[in-house]
Formats: structure tokens, sequence, C-alpha cells
């Protein structure tokens, strides 16, 4: 198993089956940032321990910070695969997982540019 965050005893058994950066008004508003950064990972490929706390931010999203802290941790999809993106800054070695794409861009903040190259798309991730 790959070791992910230090201290907050979470672990993937799997790479991610993506790693994109959201710019939807939803992740701006749960992480308090102008987008998030994650990795998603099906469920049944990634375990943690420790208590959070959970808050629905939409019908689809359960949010998820860490109870004592509250530093924002994940979000889960509630629709079929299960699966649970979490946040690229809390991992051990953040610049480990790049991202592949740009999402939401239609939502981005207007002082926010996008230069890395890497594709966007103005709404979720459409395969090509």
């Amino acid at each position: 198993m790959q070791r992910l965050a230090t201290g907050r005893r979470r672990r993937a058994s799997a790479p991610p089956a993506n790693v994109r950066v959201c710019h939807c008004g939803l992740c701006q508003k749960a992480t308090g940032a102008p987008f998030f950064s994650r990795a998603i990972f099906r469920a049944e490929a990634f375990e943690w321990s420790g208590e959070v706390t959970r808050w629905p931010t939409s019908p689809r999203i359960d949010r998820l910070s860490r109870a004592r802290c509250g530093t924002p941790m994940s979000a889960e999809p509630k629709d079929a695969p299960a699966r649970v993106g979490v946040s690229l800054a809390t991992l051990d070695e953040a610049g480990s997982i790049r991202p592949e794409a740009h999402i939401w861009t239609s939502a981005k903040l207007p002082w926010v540019s996008i230069d890395d190259g890497l594709p966007q798309f103005a709404e979720g991730y459409v395969a090509g």
C-alpha cells in the first residue's frame, strides 16, 4: 500500500483513477480556495481511519474534513461507482501526483491564470 498522508492514516492499494483540478463553485466554497486539486480513488482501493466531519455540498457529493482541525480532506460522490476524491495538498508527497486536466474552468475565478499546459474543460471532463 502507498502511504498518502502523514498522521492521517490513509492508504491506497491502487493508483488513482484520475487526477484533476476542479474550478467549480462547490469545490471553491468547500475548500475555501480557488480550486480543488484532487486524486480520485476507487473506494475499495482506499482506506482511512480517524474522526472526520461529513457534510453534503450538493445532492450528489459529501465533503469530509478532519474533525479535530477542520482541514478539508476529500469529496465523496454518492453515485456509482463508489470513489473518493483526495486533496493533493494533504498527501505526504503532494508533488508526487501531477494533475491531468482542469475541469469546470467556466467557473474559475477571473484572476486565476492557467498556464501549465494541461487540457482544460469548461465543464466536467469529456473523454476524447
